[in-house]
């Protein structure tokens, strides 16, 4: 058991269902910081919820490139650490624009609240982060 738990979780690995699991968690940290700083820049920054929003998506960005790089994928398709930055961004933008439009159609179209419009965003855009990411910037 002791040793599955260490594969899983300290071990390098190159098993993208590992690595999938081990994404989950960074993705959740990076979740704390991109919705509590939604929350805090709307609620008491009084700030429009789609600036609040990009805020946020880009310190969760942050989080989540630091972390995956540290622990869930080691080997980049990348020699030069400027160009995998610069991928892990620009995939990292799509993101954003689509969570962006996820809550503009569900929040100022449909009426729904910005909480739950960023709760739907943050599901769809998270399948598209680690696969686009697996597949164009980590080996």
């Amino acid at each position: 058991m002791m040793s599955v738990l260490k594969w899983i979780f300290i071990h390098k690995t190159q098993n993208s269902y590992v690595q999938f699991l081990r994404y989950s968690f960074v993705s959740t940290i990076a979740l704390v910081v991109d919705f509590g700083g939604l929350v805090v820049l709307k609620q008491y920054g009084h700030i429009n919820y789609l600036i609040a929003a990009t805020i946020s998506f880009i310190a969760g960005l942050a989080v989540n490139y630091l972390l995956s790089v540290l622990w869930v994928f080691h080997s980049s398709k990348f020699s030069d650490k400027k160009r995998e930055i610069i991928f892990f961004t620009v995939i990292g933008i799509v993101g954003l624009i689509l969570t962006d439009l996820i809550m503009w159609v569900l929040t100022s179209k449909l009426g729904m609240f910005y909480i739950w419009s960023k709760v739907i965003a943050t599901v769809t855009v998270y399948f598209w982060n680690f696969g686009a990411r697996k597949k164009y910037v980590f080996n």
